[in-house]
């Protein structure tokens, strides 16, 4: 696959994706961008902003399996894994998979789980496999986890350990609709609900496929070496805790590298990686505790480097030497 092939992809898939959600066009570009490098999306708004909506959109574009769970105190590792079990009437143990066997995995409201249940995750992100009772399955390609909280409530919740964030490639926020496409909304939910007629527009096998070609994007020595003083920048801030780790900056080497061919390039400009930096760092970032109480605190931060960073100014359409 080449990579106009990915962006055409990308383009159909977005564009069966806006028949169902509204106004939306830069966060399905974004889990566009995490599909596609491989990672994994964490949803955070307010209930009813159509998060679940979404990812069942998505899943269905795609022809993909989707399962969703809805994260609970009382919600086991096994829930999502799946257990050997007593087959009585063969006399042996058979594996019942959990819903984690599919190839994008709705998690709704994550942070009501406890923190054994949130870690079960950690091998199946990181790694595409289950380890059960000593023996390794690996999961569905492509494997993808949307994954949803509300900032509002904290009653009951578990807040995501600094290991877990940083598996998730992005941190998207849905936001309240513009009036009018509140009013759009109810036009096209008022009769049947649009993604009950939904068609899928590609499959598991060419998404796979793209995962595999969109490297081939050309990133200059001087462009990595803007993504590490950003990195290194995070670590020495004043209102930061704990910067963000080398895992970050690959993340946001994969996403601005999808992000140039979604705009039509097959190289990258510092353009890409300011308009993936906060989302693909943002989350990882663990600010002071005075700090942390500020509303959009580390997206502050972030913009703050990104001005004092000089940009790199050479030709940067192809590699050096």
């Amino acid at each position: 696959m080449q990579v106009a092939d990915i962006r055409l992809l990308a383009q159909d898939v977005k564009r069966n994706i806006g028949k169902v959600i509204v106004g939306k066009e830069e966060v399905i570009e974004h889990l566009l961008i995490a599909l596609i490098a491989s990672g994994h999306v964490l949803l955070e708004d307010v209930p009813g902003t159509g998060k679940t909506m979404l990812a069942k959109a998505m899943a269905k574009s795609l022809r993909c399996s989707c399962k969703r769970i809805q994260f609970t105190p009382d919600l086991l590792p096994s829930d999502l894994s799946g257990i050997n079990y007593f087959n009585q009437k063969e006399g042996e143990f058979q594996f019942r998979p959990g819903p984690v066997f599919t190839n994008i995995l709705l998690a709704d409201e994550i942070n009501r789980a406890t923190p054994r249940t949130q870690s079960s995750l950690l091998e199946c992100m990181e790694e595409r496999q289950v380890s059960i009772d000593g023996e390794t399955r690996s999961l569905s390609r492509p494997f993808m986890v949307i994954a949803t909280q509300n900032p509002v409530e904290n009653q009951g919740t578990f807040p995501l350990p600094e290991a877990q964030l940083d598996r998730f490639l992005l941190k998207v926020r849905m936001g309240y609709p513009t009036r009018e496409d509140g009013i759009d909304i109810l036009k096209r939910f008022k009769q049947d609900n649009p993604l009950d007629a939904l068609e899928s527009v590609a499959d598991g096998e060419t998404i796979a496929e793209a995962q595999q070609a969109y490297s081939q994007v050309i990133v200059h020595d001087e462009l990595l070496a803007y993504i590490v003083q950003l990195v290194e920048k995070t670590r020495s801030h004043a209102d930061v805790a704990l910067g963000v780790s080398p895992r970050g900056s690959q993340s946001l080497l994969k996403a601005v590298q999808v992000r140039a061919i979604l705009q039509g390039r097959e190289y990258v400009l510092p353009d890409d990686i300011k308009a993936m930096a906060k989302p693909v760092l943002a989350h990882r970032l663990l600010l002071r505790h005075a700090t942390r109480l500020k509303e959009h605190a580390a997206e502050a931060v972030l913009d703050q480097l990104l001005r004092e960073l000089p940009v790199p100014a050479e030709d940067l359409s192809e590699k050096p030497g």
